[in-house]
């Protein structure tokens, strides 16, 4: 038995429906799967992005809001 190890973009619809369609085959079988856990700093970034876009939406909307109340 050989193992062949295979990196591609989760969120390419073409890359996940082609390595489906060789599963699919039955000449080869998923051995395990590794998960990209993001890290503290990661985590830390996102929440300050989330963050100051809802920060600004609420500014840039008020008056938006403000004329339907």
């Amino acid at each position: 038995m050989c193992t062949v190890t295979l990196k591609y973009n989760k969120d390419n619809v073409l890359a996940r429906h082609k390595l489906a369609a060789l599963l699919a085959t039955g000449l080869f079988s998923k051995v395990g799967e590794e998960v990209d856990e993001p890290t503290p700093e990661e985590v830390q970034a996102h929440r300050e992005l989330r963050d100051a876009v809802l920060e600004h939406s609420r500014k840039s909307m008020s008056n938006v809001i403000a004329r339907y109340l």
